[in-house]
């Protein structure tokens, strides 16, 4: 069964980069642009695993990461935080929050791609 991972990110340039990343790696891909798209999709689409950008209009990754981990029916959601964010403090703050992962700005995809594939058991 092909896994589903919903990206999260505002940035049209690395949305496209990483959307077809991820297809290439065999991933059924969702985009959702803002925060609170994501986690309407999170709700109703139940992806395998989230890429989730922090500074996103509306409703920031942060509080998208503590409101799936809030909801227990999203349990086994996995959750990678991919952003520019990248001092301790924020870091500290993601794990605490929640998130299986957390990956500053810039990355590897390679390492991005073997992280995701890790998360996901494959």
């Amino acid at each position: 069964m092909t896994k589903q991972i919903l990206f999260v990110d505002d940035e049209p340039n690395i949305v496209i980069s990483l959307e077809f990343l991820m297809r290439r790696e065999g991933f059924k891909v969702e985009v959702a642009r803002d925060g609170e798209e994501a986690l309407t999709r999170i709700r109703q689409d139940r992806p395998d695993l989230v890429l989730l950008d922090v500074m996103m209009p509306k409703v920031n990754g942060f509080e998208v990461c503590q409101a799936v981990r809030a909801d227990p029916s999203l349990a086994a959601v996995r959750i990678v935080m991919l952003t520019a964010k990248g001092r301790e403090a924020e870091i500290a703050k993601g794990l605490a929050l929640g998130a299986d992962a957390y990956v500053p700005k810039p990355f590897s995809t390679r390492d991005l791609v073997v992280q995701v594939k890790s998360l996901l058991g494959l």
